[in-house]
């Protein structure tokens, strides 16, 4: 178990560590001189326009008046102690102030998706395993098909035309309430929903043809009986990997879905940083949704053991073969 953990907590620091050297390398291949564009603030301005005392008060700022390697090492130093610098797209507040107050929303609206993902994925993938009928269980799997094709901005456009401007069941922008999040949440639910779902039906399929499935069966359990008392923990594994998985298409699709909802939160604020060519702002907004999905991955990880101990041990595994 020690050497399951310690690889687990390696490989997590080398990915952590992967994130922090591209947010640096992004602001090193920049077209240009970085301190010019973040003083044009992205708008295109001309460049004779700028103020070069300014320019120059940033490039020490972020030093880049260093050489390469000195800025990388500084650069890991800030990390390590969350100094971020100033983020001077947001009335030159610090970045890690604003980072504070936009956060909240979009873990909301990330912890809501992921419930809500999470509920529906098993509820489909039982569903096209459980229902009587074979057209029922294939309307099942065509649905999560859908979830998985459809492009967030049109799911969220669909949800936002039909449950908002038509029904009128849901604000269709700002953040507020319960209700604010539900619409943004559920169109990011419904895309990793789909892909849950077809894992875990597989998963379920696979699990079915166990042996002591059929002794289950043959003690005369019902189909429903034998799947929530004998399959389902078997078959979580894969469904579990996938959900912890998906927290980083949350975290992307949070962007995409802040803007059409008009949420505050990380998402939006990405895109500002982005347009406005804010690089502390990114660089720091990189290392965070690297962390989030180090952090949630290295979970997912080391609870394996509790759902199935053959995770880390070889002669459960061997045993479990014979």
């Amino acid at each position: 178990m020690t050497g399951y953990v310690l690889r687990r907590l390696g490989q997590a620091a080398v990915v952590l560590w992967g994130a922090i050297t591209l947010s640096f390398v992004i602001v090193q291949l920049t077209p240009g001189d970085p301190a010019r564009l973040m003083v044009m603030g992205g708008e295109g301005a001309d460049a004779g326009a700028a103020d070069d005392a300014q320019i120059a008060q940033i490039r020490s700022e972020m030093m880049l008046d260093r050489p390469v390697v000195v800025q990388y090492v500084l650069y890991l130093g800030r990390v390590l102690t969350l100094n971020w610098g100033t983020a001077y797209s947001q009335q030159r507040q610090g970045v890690a102030t604003v980072i504070g107050d936009n956060i909240g929303a979009t873990l909301e609206l990330g912890l809501t998706s992921l419930l809500l993902m999470t509920v529906l994925g098993v509820l489909f993938a039982l569903g096209s395993v459980l229902l009587p009928t074979a057209w029922l269980r294939s309307a099942f799997q065509g649905v999560t098909v859908i979830g998985i094709a459809v492009p967030s901005f049109v799911m969220a456009i669909v949800l936002l035309q039909v449950f908002s401007f038509r029904l009128g069941w849901f604000p269709a922008f700002g953040a507020g309430g319960l209700r604010s999040v539900l619409l943004p949440a559920m169109t990011i639910a419904l895309l990793g929903a789909g892909t849950l779902s077809q894992v875990f039906a597989r998963s379920i399929r696979e699990v079915g043809r166990e042996g002591f499935v059929e002794v289950a069966r043959a003690r005369g359990l019902s189909p429903v009986e034998v799947i929530l008392q004998h399959v389902l923990r078997n078959a979580s594994l894969p469904g579990y990997t996938i959900v912890g998985m998906l927290v980083g298409g949350v975290v992307s699709g949070a962007a995409i879905i802040e803007v059409i909802f008009g949420r505050p939160g990380i998402g939006q604020l990405y895109v500002e940083a982005v347009g406005a060519r804010d690089f502390p702002l990114i660089q720091a907004l990189i290392v965070l949704t690297g962390g989030l999905y180090v952090v949630v991955t290295l979970v997912v990880d080391l609870s394996y053991p509790l759902i199935d101990p053959r995770v880390v041990s070889p002669g459960a595994r061997a045993g479990a073969a014979r």
